[in-house]
């Protein structure tokens, strides 16, 4: 969505909180009131499934977006939780308020699974989001109404055998691990979202901190960890414990409020914002900071204010000490656009709350939160790098050409992005080179420890050679740069497709053939797509457990209309994301597997989400 659509929208909501007040007074005849223009009922099916009526008048729409469903634990709710619900798809409308959006114009009814222990007869308290329009004109706020729904006892025999299922896995490292319940599979990401909207928010603080603290040590933060102590130690012999915290706080502090920034405008625009900065240019031209942050810590130049304008302000020293603070502040931010650009359960469940029912304070805080939790590892070691340098002498000057070095590596990896496998191998072979050359030029030999770091220069000027190699062999792969020496994998082979058309197609020819399906949304730079090819697509469970089905794949990068329009389909922010089919043709919603997720884990939910058993005990 276009960044007047959504001020538009933002006013639109505004104003139309005071429309709801004054319709009466503007002309009962001409528009009706709420609920009576969108009529809901909620009805049980079954001891385990909640069907919602929508039922709307004409000359008024509802937005899919806009439904959400939660338990309202102020009334007291009893041990269940709510799976995702199966919305079917709406009429795309060009929306003068929102952009083209999914609209209702008629009646619709949503099914939501129902996770409870088994028992009797439970009243389910359930809180009902939605929002919709006059064609005439007026949008309505949104608004949330509470129904209460008698499900039946359950059957003791299959829910005791359900229960033995609901198991609740920790979270790993990645955010990949899921959760289960007695309805099957039920996705981290929706037991996340499910805590944000009706959870304490004591409790959704310190969640999101702990799984922020777990997130930043996956290969999406990591790189932060080299830009941030190149900031330090180009400081120089000036820097103190101090000064090197409040230097890693602004970086945190900066990359924590661009992350809710951008996450909050994401849901709200139903885009991913981060994609919008993995543009060529934009990759080439942070690629090319980076460099000239590394020739600087070499000594080719040294990187400073005009002459003229330290000269001014050599009397307020102040100003200066808070412009290097909000530099780094400004490169916080920028890493977190370009930088750390996957999808994990935390990030996708806070996007989707936000989404969902426009919660911006529940949702904004968890993302906050969820940051500084990702923050606190960077904050520990752009500390420690203030107590750890050298203050003084020749050692400073090398420690600064290392980070120089790590430096080279990020750009590297960054431009990795952009070109073909082969030539990526050639620019992992640069800093390789120079690292070694700068241990063996500047590191003496008089002690063991030079001896062992002349010894680890060795190990890197051979592996630059064989990254040269791999160019010439065929490699594509910088952890074995020579392919003849590397052991083959075999990996699964997808069909890519680009539409929504093409997906549709898809998925039919496979329930005409009886076939399961999955859909793995790639981008090439999502680094955590690359560890689900690397270290899942090619373990043999996971090739066994999709042996029948009809593998599917849809390459995002370029982030144009048609990959846009994949990801609304789904509602979804962005890759790694996998979805399932039935043979049948009909997804398996709960079994959406969100950030990378190691194999037997996930040889575990495509084996179920596939088979249509359950298969996870």
């Amino acid at each position: 969505m276009k960044f007047k659509n959504l001020l538009l929208s933002g006013l639109v909501l505004f104003s139309s909180f005071f429309a709801g007040s004054t319709i009466a007074q503007l002309g009962e005849s001409e528009f009706l009131p709420p609920d009576q223009a969108f009529r809901v009922e909620v009805v049980a099916q079954g001891a385990d499934m909640v069907r919602v009526d929508f039922l709307v008048t004409p000359g008024y729409y509802l937005y899919r977006h806009r439904f959400n469903f939660s338990l309202d634990s102020a009334a007291g709710t009893p041990s269940a939780t709510l799976g995702s619900p199966d919305i079917p798809q709406g009429d795309w409308k060009e929306d003068e308020f929102f952009g083209r959006q999914q609209v209702f114009h008629e009646g619709v009814s949503v099914s939501i699974p129902v996770s409870r222990a088994p028992g009797g007869a439970v009243e389910l308290p359930i809180v009902v989001g939605l929002q919709g329009c006059a064609e005439k004109g007026l949008c309505y706020p949104p608004e949330k109404r509470r129904f209460k729904v008698s499900l039946p006892a359950t059957d003791s025999a299959a829910n005791t055998n359900a229960l033995d299922r609901s198991v609740d896995r920790t979270s790993s490292a990645s955010g990949g691990a899921q959760s289960r319940g007695t309805q099957g599979f039920v996705s981290e990401q929706d037991r996340l979202a499910e805590l944000i909207r009706t959870g304490n928010l004591s409790l959704v603080l310190a969640t999101f901190f702990g799984l922020g603290l777990l997130l930043a040590f996956t290969p999406c933060v990591l790189p932060m960890v080299p830009i941030l102590s190149g900031i330090i130690a180009g400081q120089g012999s000036g820097v103190t414990t101090g000064r090197a915290f409040a230097l890693s706080l602004s970086y945190v502090l900066g990359m924590a409020v661009m992350n809710t920034l951008a996450g909050v405008a994401a849901a709200a625009a139903g885009q991913q914002i981060q994609a919008l900065f993995q543009q060529p240019w934009i990759i080439v031209l942070f690629s090319l900071i980076f460099v000239a942050l590394a020739l600087s810590m070499f000594g080719l130049f040294t990187i400073q204010m005009p002459a003229s304008l330290q000269t001014r302000l050599s009397d307020v020293s102040n100003r200066q000490r808070a412009g290097t603070f909000g530099g780094v502040a400004v490169m916080g931010a920028l890493s977190a656009l370009i930088v750390s650009a996957c999808v994990a359960p935390p990030l996708f469940a806070a996007l989707a709350v936000i989404a969902q029912t426009g919660d911006m304070v529940r949702g904004g805080s968890a993302l906050f939160v969820m940051s500084l939790g990702m923050g606190v590892p960077l904050l520990v070691i752009g500390t420690s790098a203030g107590r750890l340098l050298p203050k003084a002498g020749g050692w400073m000057d090398t420690v600064k050409k290392f980070f120089g070095v790590l430096m080279l590596a990020v750009a590297a990896w960054m431009l990795s992005r952009l070109v073909e496998d082969r030539w990526s191998l050639l620019l992992w072979a640069v800093p390789a080179a120079i690292g070694a050359g700068l241990l063996f030029s500047e590191v003496k030999t008089r002690s063991v420890t030079g001896w062992i770091m002349r010894g680890l220069g060795a190990v890197l000027g051979l592996y630059a050679l064989a990254l040269i190699a791999g160019v010439f062999l065929g490699g594509r792969d910088p952890l074995a740069p020579i392919p003849q020496l590397a052991k083959p994998q075999k990996t699964l082979e997808f069909t890519v497709i680009k539409t929504v058309d093409d997906l549709d197609r898809a998925i039919a020819a496979a329930a005409a053939g009886g076939r399961p399906a999955m859909l793995d949304f790639y981008a090439d730079w999502c680094v955590s797509c690359k560890e689900m090819e690397r270290y899942t697509f090619t373990d043999a469970a996971v090739q066994a457990s999709l042996a029948n089905a009809v593998l599917l794949k849809a390459d995002v990068t370029a982030n144009d209309e048609a990959d846009q329009a994949l990801l609304r389909r789904f509602e979804i922010f962005g890759p790694p994301t996998i979805a399932f089919w039935g043979s049948d043709g009909v997804e398996r919603k709960n079994y959406r597997v969100v950030g990378f997720m190691k194999a037997d884990e996930f040889a575990r939910v495509a084996a179920e989400a596939t088979s249509g058993t359950d298969t996870i005990k």
